[in-house]
């Protein structure tokens, strides 16, 4: 098994490809050892020292560390999603699913659902396939009074880079299709 490495715009993740399909259906975003009972590869992960974060998306998996240095960490962290995959065992525990990018409460005005279908379409199409190239994942989660909010998930949480594309990036491209957009906020 070959698992490809990529660096993100996040110094402090990398994503693992392992040319295999990773979770059928939504996203996993895992940020503690305590919510790592969810996966068994997880659990594998962040009994790694220094391992802080684990997101899954289809195809691949990002790793985010609070301490330790990548050259030291990338053997360990190959090993373990090495030893998962060979060993047939499911990646998520019974019963657990990935989230689908709507199952957190989402908020705006009925009479914004035209607006916030037009903004959801352009996530979709236009930005989300940008940010899991980079390790990411990002989500609608509400329209009020001209501002959309947005979560940003796996690489893109807490990436010093963020900001700058909510502000820069999404945000330009929402203004110029969606006038009634006013600014983008993360949530």
């Amino acid at each position: 098994m070959f698992i490809q490495t990529e660096a993100t715009p996040n110094p402090a993740t990398l994503k693992f490809l392992p040319g295999r399909a990773v979770l059928d259906s939504g996203t996993l975003d895992i940020r503690s050892a305590t919510d790592a009972a969810k996966s068994p590869l997880a659990q594998r992960l962040f009994a790694i020292n220094g391992i802080d974060g684990v997101f899954y998306g289809a195809d691949f998996i990002t790793v985010s560390k609070s301490d330790g240095e990548w050259p030291q960490l990338k053997p360990a962290i190959l090993g373990a999603i090495m030893e998962h995959f060979m060993s047939g065992v499911p990646l998520l525990a019974s019963g657990e699913k990935g989230a689908a990018a709507s199952d957190d409460e989402e908020f705006f005005e009925p009479g914004d659902a035209e607006i916030v279908t037009t903004i959801k379409d352009l996530l979709e199409t236009r930005v989300r396939p940008a940010v899991a190239n980079d390790g990411g994942d990002i989500t609608f989660k509400g329209f009020k009074e001209g501002i959309v909010y947005l979560s940003m998930k796996g690489a893109c949480s807490g990436c010093p880079s963020s900001t700058a594309t909510l502000r820069h990036g999404i945000q330009n491209l929402l203004k110029h299709y969606v006038p009634e957009v006013v600014e983008v906020r993360p949530s």
